[in-house]
């Protein structure tokens, strides 16, 4: 594997970010069954706009895996101050996501513990994510990190 490092992502990544959060019919089935190269101009803006309020705001944090140059894989990282566990920050892992011809390579696993470490030098004390229930494969993935299936999550459509 060549070297991958992991940065926040800048805004020529995004291309590339779409095509990976849309690379599985689970993905595709929330987004209407589209690709990023046949979205509309307003989902066009939106994508931009939302890009623009991750980058400026410090709690968030766009993530993506450079492999060579190329990015091979994304996160983003929210960070979020809490009244419980006695008033710690907690981080929240979502879109986490490598490319189909990286998996399985350790990419994920290192972007993971990456993640992590950001979370503890920013005084975390937990972290969280939540994962599509049809995900067997990234439960097992997550499983063998250490995270635990502590909670049922819920979510709805606005």
């Amino acid at each position: 594997m060549a070297q991958v490092i992991f940065r926040i992502a800048t805004r020529a990544d995004v291309p590339a970010i779409l095509d990976l959060l849309t690379n599985d019919e689970i993905a595709r089935s929330r987004a209407g069954g589209g690709s990023p190269a046949a979205t509309s101009e307003e989902v066009d803006a939106a994508v931009w706009a939302a890009f623009e309020q991750i980058d400026a705001d410090p709690r968030n944090e766009l993530i993506v895996a450079d492999e060579d140059g190329e990015v091979v894989g994304t996160c983003q990282l929210t960070f979020t101050p809490s009244l419980s566990r006695g008033g710690t920050d907690r981080m929240t892992i979502e879109a986490v996501r490598v490319r189909t011809d990286r998996r399985g390579r350790g990419v994920g696993r290192a972007m993971m513990l990456w993640s992590l470490g950001r979370a503890r030098e920013r005084g975390c004390r937990l972290a969280q994510l939540t994962t599509d229930k049809r995900r067997t494969d990234a439960h097992r993935f997550y499983s063998a990190l250490g995270f635990e299936p502590s909670h049922e999550g819920f979510k709805m459509a606005l």
